[in-house]
């Protein structure tokens, strides 16, 4: 599913247009990243909890010429699915 087609089926089940739809979807996304990026955490009951985890500096290597390359520390979001969305998936 592409973020158009969310918006058609946000429109149609909410009953608004889909540039309301629009609107509203690019609110939450961008909510939910302004809140990672300050550190925070967004949690949904029952669907899941967006966050924020950082990884630690580390060796790799790299794959075509199997030399040893530091990869950087980084922080990265992480998304946990709640208890009634991993039901939903199960079925």
């Amino acid at each position: 599913m592409t973020k158009d087609d969310m918006v058609v089926m946000m429109a149609e089940k909410s009953g608004i247009s889909k540039r309301q739809a629009g609107d509203a979807l690019q609110a939450f996304m961008d909510g939910v990243g302004t809140q990672l990026s300050d550190g925070n955490k967004v949690s949904f009951s029952g669907f899941g909890t967006f966050s924020v985890s950082a990884r630690k500096a580390r060796q790799g290597r790299n794959p075509q010429t199997g030399a040893t390359i530091s990869i950087p520390a980084t922080t990265v979001p992480v998304f946990k699915a709640g208890k009634n969305l991993k039901e939903k998936v199960r079925k």
